[in-house]
């Protein structure tokens, strides 16, 4: 049990867990854990319903980065069907920042009240709202993916990508542009400046993406960073850049708020990042105050091969939690309810993140109350037609 401070405050960081059923006092019921995936979880000054989280997914429907009425409906139905954090897709700090040019963009006070028209939403009905910070570095300016994903060129309505290093993500594509000094303290200072919006929207989790072959994850690999300057070559040296902004970010979200990143815990690919750095990442984001690292893998290069099964990356989600002493998020090929249960229940992970099954179904939360034995909460305008029908 953690330990109460002088004023009956459990301290921030602590994992809180509700018992599912009273305890009687027999010792086989020991064996029942005491959180599982409906339990809720506190970090710092803000209380999840449950485990389970709405990952950012891009959708690719934003004009001018603003959002609009689809992203309201879709992040809101995954609130509105029990998850307890809906997180709005990688939005992008900056511009040049973007994987598409519909991608959702939060680089002006333009782009503040329509996702606070989201965050108020999902505050409202239960669960909490989040948002990803992000950069696409050399992945940048590109077609949506259902119109083949290819490389956009300036006179396409493209624009000139920037990276650590001149080196693209395909071979054919045109090399993106080395940031020099002056454009690395312009992108942490984009995410600091993105941060403040993100509060004034009234989000309560900050994410900082640094995973998926993006700028971030960019530096930290050597695969993509061949810089012999302050930003490359070893491992802190790669590790600078993330560390700046999520200590940027940290610096400027509230106490009382908590801030995550994204990590991709390996690139797959022999002499690229791996778990063992990414653990060592963890500790240092740890020491910075970050609450939570979100492990997911890959997609900095497209030689990678990845062995893609059922809940592939949770033992790295895993191993993080274990060496690095910092809470984790599972995400990837979590499907059932069940499993997920068991994510949390073994200590796996602390969150789950689920993608793609929430697309299939949106109330993927509420049925999974159902299948682990509790009553769903359903929102009152359907809980008394559903429940009624049931009997």
């Amino acid at each position: 049990m953690a330990t109460e401070n002088l004023h009956g405050e459990l301290p921030i960081n602590t994992r809180v867990g509700t018992p599912h059923g009273c305890p009687s006092g027999v010792d086989h019921d020991r064996e029942v854990p005491d959180i599982d995936l409906l339990s809720p979880l506190t970090i710092r000054g803000v209380t999840f319903r449950n485990r389970i989280v709405m990952s950012p997914m891009c959708q690719y429907s934003a004009d001018d980065g603003l959002a609009n009425d689809w992203h309201l409906v879709h992040i809101g139905s995954r609130a509105v069907g029990g998850v307890g954090l809906a997180m709005v897709e990688a939005t992008a700090v900056t511009a040049d920042g973007r994987i598409t040019p519909k991608d959702m963009g939060i680089w002006s006070e333009q782009h503040v009240e329509p996702l606070a028209r989201i965050a108020r939403f999902v505050n409202s009905h239960g669960a909490l709202a989040g948002i990803q910070l992000a950069h696409a570095g050399r992945k940048a300016s590109c077609e949506p993916p259902w119109l083949g994903g290819a490389r956009l060129k300036p006179d396409s309505g493209g624009w000139t990508s920037v990276a650590p290093s001149a080196v693209p993500f395909n071979e054919e594509d045109p090399p993106p542009v080395e940031l020099d000094e002056a454009g690395i303290s312009g992108v942490v200072g984009a995410f600091e400046d993105a941060t403040y919006r993100a509060l004034a929207a009234g989000f309560k989790v900050i994410e900082v993406h640094a995973a998926h072959g993006y700028l971030l994850h960019e530096f930290l690999s050597p695969l993509s960073n061949h810089r012999t300057d302050e930003y490359g070559g070893s491992r802190e040296n790669r590790m600078r850049i993330t560390l700046r902004v999520a200590g940027r970010v940290r610096a400027v979200v509230p106490t009382e708020l908590p801030v995550f990143v994204r990590i991709s815990a390996t690139d797959w690919v022999e002499g690229g990042w791996d778990v063992a750095q990414s653990v060592v990442l963890a500790a240092r984001l740890k020491e910075l105050g970050i609450d939570l690292i979100d492990v997911s893998s890959g997609a900095l290069t497209p030689k990678a091969r990845i062995p893609v099964a059922k809940g592939y990356q949770v033992p790295f989600a895993r191993q993080i939690r274990d060496e690095a002493e910092i809470m984790t998020g599972a995400v990837g090929l979590i499907t059932e309810a069940a499993y997920a249960n068991e994510i949390i229940t073994g200590g796996d992970a602390d969150l789950v993140f689920i993608a793609r099954e929430l697309l299939r179904e949106p109330y993927w939360a509420l049925k999974a109350q159902s299948e682990l034995g509790e009553d769903p909460s359903w929102p009152i305008q359907y809980g008394y037609a559903v429940k009624r029908r049931a009997k």
